[in-house]
């Protein structure tokens, strides 16, 4: 079984979205990235765009407005200044 990315997304108002995950795709200030578990770190700001979840065969979208991503040996944490999940296809 292929290692699991903790991941978590946070608006101002709460948090969104807490788990392990397979693959998070974010829109980020200087291009689009992936981030899968053992991602060298680094930290980047976001921009508008949908971030995508991807678990378990499962895809779950949020839509974002800027923030920060943390990427660190425990996984990948998103402040984002505005997101809200959008509804399964």
């Amino acid at each position: 079984m292929a290692a699991k990315l903790h991941f978590s997304l946070v608006s101002p108002e709460r948090e969104l979205f807490a788990g392990d995950v397979d693959q998070v795709d974010a829109p980020g200030a200087e291009g689009d990235f992936g981030v899968l578990a053992g991602h060298a770190p680094f930290m980047t700001t976001l921009k508008e765009g949908p971030l995508r979840v991807f678990s378990d065969g499962k895809v779950r979208t949020f839509d974002i407005r800027g923030g920060f991503a943390d990427v660190t040996p425990d996984g990948l944490t998103v402040l984002a200044e505005h997101a809200v999940e959008q509804p399964a296809a």
